[in-house]
């Protein structure tokens, strides 16, 4: 029996395309800056977003700490968003390794930042107080079901962090599915925040590796925080080739991945106990009912027995994430599952 993977996009495995491109990539030493295959993905990156340069890291997580390694000094804070990747899901790093301490804020249901929290979280010059030297923004945003943030609102954070001296880092791990969701070019999402890092490894299927784009100077001190946190890559090439392709041929489909998520939305709506939230990308969240007599764990059960795998999150709350390598049949089996297991 096929298992349908439905935890995250992050489970996709490279295309037979990329899988030949790797096998065939040109290699050199990394960090002698030598590898024409990860300058070439460094080079298409910063282009696709319109920023000046690029840096290959091993994840998303390495990306964003290197960023925030960047922007902030030991001591310095960093204002995120309370429900964000950044704050929730990277170890604090920020604090761990850079001595830089998170400033939460609430996530409003879109994932978005209030102006005037932002505004309210910035320190005064004070003996007693951090120096705020940053502001992080997540889109598309994972906790808040995936929901894009506008060109508009990403402009406006950027000239209210600007205007107080700060700089913002944007956490894109799926800012091409922002960009599809939106039906705007990526570069109009990012194109006044002072650093951005992707994945290629979620919807874009290639098997390792995230890009950190920002101006050249920026890029230079992110080469040597790279470093010193262990993401000194040799000949890298054959990771990168994989790159090189998501960024040729995976962008432009990732609406198909949102149209079976809103499938998929549609179809457990229709099965009473279930509670769907609303789907913009490929993130779908949903919650079953006391009525259903099921405790989150027989669900998930459940539907592993049946060759179905999703996520439980807080609250009882569950994660469905489509991707390439999920099919309109598998929407269908899917349906077909949660039928069964909730009859």
């Amino acid at each position: 029996m096929r298992v349908i993977d439905l935890r995250s996009d992050t489970v996709t495995h490279p295309t037979p395309e990329m899988r030949e491109a790797m096998y065939r990539a040109e290699v050199g030493d990394d960090v002698f800056r030598e590898d024409p295959t990860v300058n070439r993905l460094e080079e298409m990156a910063a282009e696709r977003l319109g920023r000046e340069a690029g840096l290959f890291v091993a994840s998303g997580t390495m990306g964003n700490l290197v960023a925030l390694l960047t922007h902030c000094g030991r001591g310095d804070e960093a204002i995120v968003g309370g429900r964000s990747h950044t704050f929730l899901f990277e170890q604090g790093g920020m604090a761990a390794l850079g001595g830089i301490t998170p400033r939460p804020v609430p996530n409003q249901p879109d994932g978005t930042l209030r102006l005037t929290d932002i505004e309210e979280a910035i320190r005064e010059d004070n003996v007693h107080f951090p120096r705020t030297r940053l502001v992080c923004l997540e889109n598309t945003h994972n906790m808040c079901n995936g929901t894009p943030l506008t060109p508009e609102y990403t402009a406006q954070v950027a000239r209210l962090a600007h205007a107080r001296g700060l700089r913002v880092h944007l956490d894109g791990a799926r800012i091409f599915n922002a960009a599809a969701a939106l039906g705007v070019d990526v570069r109009e999402l990012v194109q006044e925040v002072d650093s951005v890092m992707f994945c290629l490894s979620k919807g874009l299927c290639a098997p390792v590796g995230s890009l950190l784009c920002g101006d050249t100077d920026f890029i230079a001190g992110a080469r040597r925080a790279r470093k010193v946190v262990g993401g000194g890559m040799r000949q890298a090439g054959v990771l990168a080739a994989a790159g090189i392709v998501a960024l040729e041929r995976m962008t432009d489909r990732l609406a198909e991945d949102h149209a079976r998520a809103r499938r998929l939305a549609e179809g457990l709506a229709q099965i009473s106990g279930v509670e769907v939230a609303p789907v913009s990308t490929n993130i779908l969240y949903f919650s079953i009912t006391d009525e259903v007599g099921r405790t989150p764990e027989e669900l998930v059960d459940g539907l592993m027995e049946r060759g179905v795998l999703l996520l439980g999150r807080e609250n009882g709350r569950f994660r469905a994430v489509t991707h390439y390598w999920i099919t309109d049949e598998d929407i269908d089996r899917v349906l077909r599952a949660m039928e069964e297991v909730l009859a």
